[in-house]
C-alpha cells in the first residue's frame, strides 16, 4: 500500500513537471522558489523549511560550450569549433551561477529536477549563514564558520567535489588529494 501511494506521488510529480517545464523555458535562467519541486530529494540533501534556508531552479544550457567560428581560414581540425567542453559537470555551473545571483547566500547542494532538448534545470539549496535560525540550528550552523564561505566557487559542495575527483576512492586516485 504504502509503495503504492509513493509510485503514484512520483508519477504525479514526474506529469507536474513535465508541463511546467515550457513555463521553465520562457522564465528567467536562475529563479527564486518557494517551496522544492522534489521536497523528499531536497530533505536528504539538507533543506529544512524554515527561515533562512532558500530553493531556486536553475537553468543550464545542454551539450558543449559553442564557440564562434573564426573568420580567416584555417584547416578544419585547427578551426576549435567542436568537441570544445567545460572541466566542470553542469550541476556545479548550475550552483555557481546561482552562488552569483544571491551573493550573500551560501550554496548547500543541488539536485536535478529535469531536462529538455535545450535545458538541464537544476534546484540549488542555499542558506543564509547570517540568519539567527539558522545559526541556532545545530544541523545548519556548521554553514557560518568562516572556513565555508565562498564554498561553491572553492569546489566544496557535492558537485564540485566530484569534478575534483574526490568522490573517487582506491587505486588510481593517489593523486587527486589534495585538489
Amino acid at each position: 500500500m504504502r509503495n503504492e501511494t509513493k509510485r503514484l506521488k512520483r508519477e504525479q510529480r514526474r506529469k507536474f513537471i513535465q508541463k511546467r517545464r515550457s513555463e521553465w523555458k520562457e522564465g528567467p535562467a536562475v529563479e527564486r522558489l518557494d517551496n522544492p519541486s522534489k521536497p523528499e530529494r531536497a530533505r536528504k540533501l539538507g533543506y529544512k523549511s524554515k527561515q533562512g534556508v532558500v530553493v531556486a531552479r536553475t537553468r543550464v544550457r545542454r551539450g558543449g560550450r559553442k564557440k564562434e567560428r573564426p573568420k580567416k581560414g584555417r584547416r578544419p581540425k585547427r578551426m576549435g569549433v567542436n568537441k570544445i567542453t567545460p572541466a566542470k559537470n553542469k550541476r556545479l555551473i548550475a550552483e555557481e551561477r546561482t552562488g552569483r545571483k544571491f551573493p550573500n547566500l551560501e550554496v548547500l547542494n543541488s539536485y536535478k529536477i529535469g531536462k529538455d532538448g535545450k535545458y538541464h534545470y537544476y534546484e540549488v539549496i542555499l542558506v543564509d549563514p547570517n540568519h539567527p535560525a539558522v545559526q541556532n540550528d545545530p544541523g545548519l550552523s556548521w554553514i557560518t564558520n568562516s572556513s565555508q564561505k565562498n564554498r561553491v566557487n572553492r569546489g566544496l559542495t557535492s558537485a564540485g567535489k566530484s569534478t575534483r575527483g574526490l568522490k573517487n576512492k582506491g587505486k588510481g586516485s593517489e593523486k587527486n588529494r589534495p585538489s
